[in-house]
């Protein structure tokens, strides 16, 4: 498989930087191909400019337009291009970013933000002039998972912890940006409790790091309900027969 690790912490020698290292060095050695984005020490530019698309800054800038037109073009600025190429190269993409604010690091959000465009991220139409999305999209036929760290204890991400449900924090991510654009999406990894990791704690969280990553290609992914399988309504609604007594993110996902 060729695998894309896109990570997200600005200190390669944290607890992230050790898992990512060691999950590297599995996946490689395991026969795969790996291409990494060091987000921080890329000094990947998280912002939306008018520059990014060759856009006349006389001109209002609309960014959905602006960036779907230079895609068309060509005339994306080159970082841009080079992370869609790693994308599309990929069979797997790993995001890999500690919890801040029970969500993504900017700069991590940043990267969606420039390298997801109308027209390569979401606006792909089909044949029939529908919309691609929710399990169909340009990058339909990869797998995608996350790889999260948080301070906090895993019962606090438990369905009645205080945080809330993990599923459901990382929902707009896995759900709203990964099998959105057509990823096949697996359970996340959580590291909990890293700030009072020990040696044993570290030896357990790598080892199980280093397990899901040999069922990278294999595992089951989230059952999440396809835009186009069925279970919709013409207003992209949930049909009534379909869990008529429950509301929340987790309607969408098939028990």
């Amino acid at each position: 498989m060729n695998i894309l690790w896109v990570y997200a912490h600005p200190d390669a020698r944290s607890l992230n930087g050790s898992l990512r290292d060691a999950a590297l060095t599995q996946l490689q050695a395991d026969g795969h191909t790996v291409e990494q984005s060091d987000l921080y020490a890329m000094q990947w530019n998280p912002v939306v400019t008018a520059e990014d698309y060759a856009h006349d800054p006389t001109e209002r800038f609309q960014v959905a337009t602006a960036s779907s037109t230079a895609l068309a073009a060509g005339t994306q600025k080159q970082d841009i291009v080079a992370e869609q190429q790693k994308l599309l190269r990929a069979d797997a993409v790993v995001l890999q970013f500690p919890l801040w604010w029970f969500s993504m690091p900017a700069i991590m959000k940043g990267w969606v933000d420039r390298v997801f465009v109308e027209g390569f991220g979401y606006g792909i139409r089909a044949s029939d002039g529908s919309t691609r999305r929710y399990g169909d999209g340009m990058l339909a036929g990869k797998r995608a998972m996350v790889v999260v760290t948080m301070g906090g204890s895993e019962h606090t991400v438990s369905p009645r912890g205080i945080n809330g449900d993990l599923d459901e924090m990382l929902y707009p991510i896995q759900h709203g940006i990964l099998f959105y654009t057509g990823m096949s999406v697996l359970p996340p990894v959580l590291v909990a409790s890293a700030d009072r990791m020990t040696e044993s704690d570290y030896a357990a969280a790598e080892s199980e790091l280093l397990q899901r990553m040999k069922g990278l290609h294999t595992e089951e992914p989230i059952p999440y309900r396809t835009q186009n399988g069925g279970d919709y309504d013409r207003r992209f609604v949930l049909r009534e027969h379909i869990e008529p007594e429950d509301t929340g993110v987790r309607v969408h996902t098939i028990s």
